[in-house]
């Protein structure tokens, strides 16, 4: 048996409801009897597809960035009358009503998706950008400018992930907390691998060669400004002390100065 997928055995426009050749039903006062023509027709199509044909679906429709028509096969979901529960368990169907939410900026539909169901590991580093960048946007939004890494950091910080979408390992700027720990440790043996120990780093961390080389690039620059703050620091620091050297000095030729003018002044009046 070959399956056909409800995207094939119906065009996309199927799934929304036509109201062109129908006059639109508006609440009055006092309640009309409606003809089973106009209950008909916001009744959607009930057909005999399986949770796995469905998922199956919505998996390649998010594969291929279709988000639209996802959002719509969504919308008019048809499905056999008993795998109601067994759609709004499936992780698959879960995770594409959570990038349509995403896409469509109802986030509010995204947060309760990620945070009331457990999803499996595969898909936490989607979900978790997801959960991240919707969060980014209402801080943009509210703030009226972009978010700086301090700002980024201060919301991930207020927004912490939940433990649906993450496996509880502490993470620093998207690398856990272990593997930025194995990074350090071979920093302070070479701070400047060769492509080869980067490819052997890479492996032990699960990151990509480039990453390692851009996590050690960036940590000699972090390094090289802290060590130019400390010596301007300490250069404040020598100046600060000249300066008040300096005025001890001045104040103390003052005072003789001034002694040396009171003596000059009584002699002259001694001899007076």
């Amino acid at each position: 048996m070959v399956f056909r997928s409800p995207l094939e055995l119906y065009p996309s426009h199927f799934f929304l409801p036509n109201f062109a050749d129908r006059p639109l039903l508006l609440a009055s006062s006092a309640p009309t009897a409606r003809s089973p023509e106009d209950l008909s027709m916001f009744q959607l199509p009930t057909l005999n597809f399986s949770p796995e044909q469905v998922a199956s679906v919505c998996e390649t429709l998010e594969e291929t960035g279709d988000i639209e028509r996802l959002g719509r096969f969504l919308w008019s979901l048809p499905v056999a009358p008993g795998a109601c529960e067994a759609i709004n368990k499936h992780e698959s169907i879960l995770r594409a009503r959570a990038v349509v939410a995403f896409h469509t900026g109802n986030f509010r539909d995204l947060y309760h998706i990620l945070e009331n169901h457990k999803f499996t590991k595969d898909s936490h580093g989607k979900l978790q950008a997801m959960w991240l960048e919707a969060h980014y946007q209402e801080a943009e939004k509210l703030r009226g400018r972009p978010l700086g890494p301090v700002d980024k950091y201060r919301v991930r910080k207020k927004f912490p992930l939940p433990r649906t979408i993450w496996d509880g390992e502490q993470k620093t700027h998207c690398f856990k907390e272990r593997t930025r720990s194995l990074l350090r440790e071979w920093y302070l043996q070479d701070p400047y691998p060769n492509p080869s120990k980067k490819r052997e780093l890479a492996q032990a961390t699960g990151l990509t060669p480039t990453q390692v080389g851009n996590w050690f690039k960036n940590r000699r620059q972090r390094d090289r400004a802290a060590a130019a703050k400390n010596r301007n620091r300490v250069h404040t620091a020598q100046l600060g002390r000249i300066a008040i050297d300096r005025g001890q000095s001045d104040y103390q030729r003052f005072k003789y100065d001034r002694a040396s003018r009171n003596r000059h002044v009584h002699s002259l009046s001694n001899i007076q």
